[in-house]
């Protein structure tokens, strides 16, 4: 973090010129300053080799501790509260995109780049995760991923070393980012905006330097490309390598995860078109249908763009919109939910036990990719989905006595533990309604959804603690 706001202070005194260098400058000197004074004291445990419970404690603390120190800009540049500039920094490491910033048209142009640099570096971070940490979780699909599938996870199909795995998905994150700015640019974009919103697009972040969001710019085109981008940072990235590998989008629909999230994504943005058109919400159906496709992918990727007022559509697509949150991208990807490989092995599973009620002497297995998978995935999956109900229902219990209303409430639990950052109610537009305990509860449910629970609450064990 402390490298990150330096060449920020750079940028700011050699690009924007804008006289914000020593906002970050002071603060990445101090930064790189204890870091080196940790490297220097703990020279001597360097060959220390890092466990299971070593590599789940990093990488919760990691969240928070860079959660904190990202927001030292945010605090200096904004002048907003210490909560409120965590929750923003929070939010965009996490890739969630929610905001209590307004009048950012106004901002500092190296603030609104690192705030929008800050998800890309997260949505890296979450890649990384997936690879390092995940695998040894088995928390329903992930171990699955690992021995059946082509996904970050599966690190024999890239490379037999993690550090390798990850210099790949580096490539081919870098590649997608880069392709998305120049779509941009010539959509017509300034190279500023078109830099800016590609790392928000590829990371799912959702974040943008205009209040209005995409809606800014008020083209159809620009919606269309953020929409095809959108689905890519939310497929898995090593499944992007195998398709540049073999230069062939047919891996893509014969990946069955990928199959069903583009079934899904193609089902519910019709629903939600139809409505649009029979509610007259929109004179085109045209427009109609490149709004609900636009905020559809929004949702389900755990992007957050906004192109539309969707807090004023009728209450029958929100219910819709809040579902594709849950549901998320592929695992693998930057987006947040439960993951499309949990929800297949979930509804596969409700069939299985269907089966069994109508033939109890038959003998039936969930198959995945044509596949039989273990019972221990299986268990571990409905596990996590019923972590991931309890958890919104506790966070938005707690945000109702905190004095939000119950749709707010919902809302936002629901924009923050799918690390989706497009909220409703109060919170449908920004998230300065929530009072300071609601916005720190929401930062850490932000890093809660991140983490994919499992990994927080392994720490709250007390058998985790011990020898």
């Amino acid at each position: 973090m402390g490298l990150v706001q330096g060449v920020f202070a750079a940028l700011s005194w050699m690009v924007f010129k804008d006289q914000e260098e020593q906002v970050f400058l002071i603060p990445s000197v101090l930064m790189l300053a204890c870091a080196a004074c940790f490297f220097l004291l703990s020279r001597a445990a360097i060959t220390f080799k890092i466990g299971f419970k070593d590599a789940l404690l990093f990488a919760t603390f990691t969240w928070v501790v860079m959660g904190l120190l990202g927001a030292v800009p945010i605090l200096l540049v904004t002048g907003v509260s210490f909560t409120d500039a965590v929750f923003e920094s929070v939010s965009g490491l996490t890739t969630t995109g929610a905001t209590i910033l307004v009048g950012l048209d106004q901002m500092p142009k190296t603030f609104l780049m690192y705030r929008q640099f800050l998800q890309w570096m997260g949505g890296l971070g979450v890649v990384i995760f997936v690879v390092a940490v995940l695998p040894m979780l088995n928390v329903g699909g992930m171990k699955l991923l690992k021995a059946e599938t082509p996904g970050p996870v599966k690190d024999e199909k890239l490379s037999p070393r993690i550090a390798s795995t990850a210099h790949y998905l580096w490539f081919v994150y870098v590649a997608i980012t880069a392709a998305c700015a120049l779509s941009y640019f010539f959509a017509g974009m300034s190279a500023y905006d078109a830099i800016a919103h590609a790392l928000a697009t590829v990371s799912t972040g959702g974040m943008s330097p205009y209040d209005s969001s995409i809606a800014h710019f008020q083209s159809p085109m620009i919606m269309v490309i953020a929409e095809v981008f959108m689905l890519l940072g939310a497929i898995s990235f090593a499944l992007h390598f195998k398709v540049m590998k073999n230069r062939s989008l047919r891996i893509f629909w014969r990946d069955e995860e990928t199959r069903v999230f583009l079934l899904i994504v193609t089902g519910l943005s019709l629903l939600i078109a139809w409505i649009l058109w029979s509610n007259r919400v929109y004179d085109h159906p045209l427009i109609a249908l490149n709004q609900a496709v636009f905020h559809l992918i929004s949702f389900i990727t755990s992007t957050g763009f906004v192109a539309g007022n969707y807090p004023d559509w009728p209450l029958t697509i929100a219910l819709p919109l809040v579902v594709a949150s849950y549901l998320g991208g592929c695992a693998g990807s930057t987006s947040g939910g439960n993951k499309i490989i949990r929800n297949i092995l979930a509804v596969k599973l409700i069939g299985l036990e269907l089966k069994r009620l109508l033939h109890p002497k038959g003998i039936f297995n969930v198959k995945y990719q044509g596949l039989p998978v273990v019972s221990q995935i299986l268990s571990a999956t409905i596990a996590f989905m019923t972590i991931a109900a309890a958890a919104s229902v506790i966070v938005m219990l707690a945000l109702v006595a905190t004095g939000l209303d119950l749709w707010t409430a919902l809302g936002a639990a629901s924009a923050a533990l799918n690390n989706a950052g497009a909220g409703f109610g109060l919170v449908g537009s920004n998230f300065i309604p929530v009072s300071d305990t609601g916005t720190w509860i929401l930062s850490a449910a932000m890093i809660l959804g991140r983490l994919e629970y499992f990994t927080v609450i392994a720490l709250l064990l007390p058998t985790f603690w011990r020898r």
